[in-house]
């Protein structure tokens, strides 16, 4: 049993300081990358005017993009909006084919969506890789408490 204890505590603690080095540099990995891509919310954005490099500044700048895509698409969605719309000429009115139905042309507001989801999905991920980071850290923490703790038992049997 106390070999067990033993053999047990030197790979808990092993493993737990192997976990707090992927989780920190997970965590650096993340802010470095994230702040080399210089972003600044906007002054409209839940935090203003800071550059983008936490959890709370990608949430914020994730937020304000959704916000502004959907203020720049009427308040629809990639999903809400047609595929395609009837072409217009320069006076604003559709234009016809022979038949007397209205010329489709593919509708590029769409587009704007691409963009935006794009950009959310990757302050989101962001956010996820701190958050993971994060609970690697800790689980590391644990598992060397418990590598301490086999190694106390280990002494007393």
């Amino acid at each position: 049993m106390k070999k067990l204890l033993t053999v047990s505590s030197f790979l808990a603690i092993i493993t737990g300081i192997v976990m707090i080095g992927g989780g920190v540099w997970g965590i650096t990995f993340t802010y470095t990358n994230v702040a080399r891509e210089n972003i600044i919310t906007p002054k409209d954005a839940s935090i203003p005017s800071v550059p983008v490099r936490g959890l709370f500044t990608l949430r914020a700048q994730a937020d304000i993009i959704r916000a502004h895509t959907l203020r720049m698409t009427g308040g629809k969605t990639y999903a809400e909006m047609p595929r395609e719309i009837p072409k217009l000429d320069q006076n604003g009115t559709p234009v016809l084919d022979e038949s007397g139905k209205p010329v489709m042309t593919v509708n590029t507001a769409r587009d704007i969506w691409i963009t935006a989801n794009v950009l959310i999905t990757a302050l989101n991920l962001g956010i996820v890789t701190y958050a993971f980071s994060g609970l690697v850290f800790f689980l590391g923490l644990i598992s060397i408490w418990t590598g301490i703790t086999f190694f106390a038992l280990s002494k007393k049997y």
